[in-house]
């Protein structure tokens, strides 16, 4: 098992890479390049980052890629919350999507303080 594969903010931020990926399935297909690419995107960014500051030598290089996996984060947060707005997700399901993604970002933010010391 490779490092990255033992952090559980990188195994939530991937299980929930899987659960956007089905869930914007049911997006409106005028949406296909817009809402999901964007998505898809910024959710895959979250475990990517954590796995390729994993690897790095230094832990202010981690601390790096950690940040900007927040940043792909915070910004699917946006989007999940446009979905609810524009009513293409339920509201209930965007609020329980926010949640994960809350838990996630505090198991990241754990990380990066934990490399500070």
């Amino acid at each position: 098992m490779k490092p990255h594969q033992k952090l559980n903010a990188w195994t939530g931020s991937f299980a929930l890479v899987k659960e956007l990926y089905a869930i914007t399935k049911a997006l409106p297909p005028e949406e296909k390049f817009g809402l999901v690419s964007q998505i898809r995107r910024a959710a895959v960014s979250v475990p990517v980052n954590i796995a390729e500051g994993a690897a790095r030598k230094s832990p202010k290089q981690f601390g790096w890629f950690l940040y900007v996996s927040l940043g792909s984060l915070t910004e699917l947060d946006t989007l999940i919350l446009l979905c609810g707005a524009l009513d293409f997700i339920p509201r209930h399901e965007c609020n329980r999507l926010i949640e994960k993604m809350d838990v996630i970002g505090k198991m990241i933010y754990g990380l990066i303080k934990s490399l500070e010391k």
